[in-house]
């Protein structure tokens, strides 16, 4: 059973087919895949997912904390099933890849504590930008 099924077990979110086959599409390491994307791969596995379900099981997912949206530049969300690994990401600016990285360090050690403005800051995006091998 993958990761995310089985959060989602452990969670008692009622697993129907539908639902089953979005957290599946979703499963693995650097999948950040549209809705749209999440859809098409829905329906290789079941045929009559509608789109609108798919789109209803991800808010879910989101709302649950088992999914984040990452938005770039502009471009369509992406749902990222690592919500519970803390990393960042890695994107194309040419083709919009993005990349699961773990770099070491803590981000917010690099804010010094006269830039934070007196905020008590608890977390940071970090998204590195350049060009994947396909684009370069």
């Amino acid at each position: 059973m993958s990761d995310l099924l089985e959060r989602l077990r452990e969670r008692g979110w009622r697993l129907t087919s539908q639902r089953r086959v979005v957290a599946e599409v979703l499963d693995g390491d650097h999948v950040h895949l549209t809705a749209d994307e999440v859809h098409a791969r829905a329906a290789r596995l079941l045929p009559e997912i509608s789109r609108a379900t798919v789109y209803n099981a991800l808010g879910e997912l989101v709302s649950l904390g088992e999914v984040v949206e990452v938005s770039t530049d502009g471009r369509a969300k992406r749902y990222d099933p690592n919500a519970h690994s803390p990393h960042q990401h890695l994107v194309c600016s040419g083709c919009g890849l993005i990349r699961d990285v773990h770099p070491t360090g803590d981000p917010l050690a690099v804010l010094p504590a006269e830039a934070r403005f007196g905020f008590e800051v608890s977390g940071a995006d970090v998204t590195y930008r350049g060009l994947c091998p396909a684009c370069s």
